[in-house]
């Protein structure tokens, strides 16, 4: 695993250092709140799923060339299991960006592979800080709960994350009805 880690390393190499801080996060609340819009009216799982990945190309699309770089090595070594190696690479993204919610949200998706349900907590609850609609979140936030056995924990982001999108398969982890917004 570490031998891996070290060719995506390679792969990828890290971006010179010469800027100390990250971009400012570009303003696309106008588009996210046009998607969610659509995502809470969306007629069938399909139109869901479509209008969900445009809000993960939203996430994924890191404030600078540094940030993205890191973000992607990240999930590059979470992608083949090194998973330590993808938290500190994740922590040197959310050393240098600390604002970009996605940082935490990648690093918590480590940590949940992990089954450290603890540290994956702490980074969904400062992800969700940052953008609190981040489906991701929200639903890591659910299974992280079930995964520490606190099922009736789980439900509140849970149901948060279906007001956002009643698609979501994780309703099926729902312990009660799901009240319907008017």
């Amino acid at each position: 695993m570490r031998i891996a880690g070290l060719f995506l390393i390679c792969l990828f190499p890290l971006p010179a250092l010469g800027q100390e801080t990250c971009a400012d996060l570009p303003d696309r609340s106008t588009l996210v709140d046009g998607l969610y819009d659509e995502l809470r009216l969306a007629p069938s799982p399909g139109e869901a799923q479509a209008l969900s990945g445009a809000l993960w190309e939203i996430w994924l699309d890191a404030p600078d060339a540094r940030a993205q770089t890191l973000l992607d090595q990240g999930i590059a070594l979470n992608r083949i299991g090194a998973r330590d190696e993808a938290r500190d690479v994740f922590g040197q993204l959310i050393a240098y960006c600390p604002d970009y919610a996605e940082g935490y949200n990648q690093r918590a998706y480590a940590a949940f592979l992990a089954q450290d349900y603890d540290a994956a907590l702490a980074d969904l609850d400062r992800a969700l800080a940052r953008q609190p609609r981040h489906l991701g979140a929200l639903t890591g936030k659910a299974l992280s709960l079930i995964g520490q056995g606190r099922t009736e924990a789980a439900q509140e982001p849970l149901r948060e994350a279906l007001r956002l999108n009643r698609w979501l398969s994780e309703r099926a982890l729902l312990t009660g009805p799901m009240e319907e917004d008017a």
